[in-house]
């Protein structure tokens, strides 16, 4: 059973005056203690990546049954669609493409105009038809880590944020057809900066699923130097929560997931965070990309990490993230 403990903060600021290194609770803020569950990140990994769902190829019944999960998952903890539906849909190759749209709106008046994005995509390559690429008789690629993981991370974020009140709104995403070209990142990006939505900055998921050896961050953030978000995230968290990778940039990962479009079409803070770097997983577009080789331990402390950091900057006063 999940535990939450409701923690109504109606705390004065007198009260708080009178202790000495405590930091004053709005009052207009819901913050209710959360802990999230390393058994609830395993049953939808376990359900995104398994074999039933062949690899979630774009336009396939696979994707369809993930979508399905996602919306079953926004329903339950009352995350209301961005649209008039959760499935934001586009055509690609004569098919159909979902990317799945939660929203949660923020309480400040003035604030809730502002919307930051979490995102991850949850697409994957499908059932391989290539010899070299069967394995034993294995054709499906499950894409656990690619990037069922985030897409896991995205729905532990939406639980978090379902019951506690952030004075910005929140919007959650997960993409289609990234691995056809970021297709459903640049659709909804573009879908976003025709209607002027007021998009502060964007947070995507990928590849999380083990963690990063010989390193003192936690998740490295791609385009690490074309923001303020490392920093001031950091700063929030009071940790080394994200850091710099030297591939990521002359691999030119900023530009290969669906961050980009954002920053593309809505010149706003938009980037990756990632525990792959390319040594520490073996099976990157592999049908062995199973639910099995991950580390569910890592994928709770990085989102039990992450989620607070968020939560920080969706109730700052000022913003404290924006290009370089």
């Amino acid at each position: 059973m999940r535990k939450i403990i409701y923690l109504i903060a109606f705390i004065a600021v007198t009260a708080c005056a009178q202790k000495p290194g405590n930091k004053a609770v709005d009052a207009s803020v819901k913050t209710e203690k959360y802990e999230f569950q390393e058994s609830d990140i395993k049953e939808s990994l376990h359900f995104l990546s398994s074999d039933e769902l062949l690899g979630r190829d774009t336009g396939s019944k696979g994707i369809e049954a993930a979508a399905a999960y996602a919306e079953d998952v926004f329903k339950k903890y009352n995350l209301k669609p961005y649209y008039t539906s959760y499935k934001d849909s586009f055509e690609v190759k004569e098919k159909t493409g979902y990317n799945i749209v939660a929203f949660k709106e923020g309480i400040d008046p003035q604030l809730k105009e502002e919307i930051i994005v979490l995102g991850a995509h949850y697409d994957h390559i499908g059932v391989q038809t290539e010899s070299k690429k069967i394995i034993k008789k294995d054709s499906i690629a499950n894409g656990a880590n690619d990037n069922a993981a985030g897409s896991v991370a995205i729905l532990e974020m939406a639980k978090y944020f379902s019951s506690r009140d952030t004075k910005r709104s929140i919007m959650f995403v997960l993409f289609s057809a990234e691995e056809l070209g970021l297709l459903g990142s640049t659709h909804l990006a573009k879908r976003l900066k025709k209607e002027e939505a007021p998009v502060y900055f964007m947070l995507n998921f990928e590849m999380i699923g083990v963690p990063l050896p010989h390193q003192d961050y936690l998740a490295y953030l791609t385009g690490f130097e074309n923001s303020t978000l490392a920093e001031n995230f950091n700063q929030k968290t009071g940790k080394n929560t994200f850091g710099f990778f030297e591939k990521a940039k002359s691999f030119q990962l900023f530009k290969r997931s669906d961050n980009y479009p954002f920053y593309q079409e809505l010149n706003v803070p938009a980037q990756t965070l990632c525990t792959f770097d390319f040594e520490n997983y073996p099976y990157y577009h592999h049908v062995d990309d199973e639910v099995e080789f991950l580390d569910t331990k890592h994928m709770l402390r990085l989102v039990e990490e992450v989620a607070p950091g968020v939560e920080a900057l969706a109730n700052e006063k000022e913003k404290s993230i924006r290009l370089k």
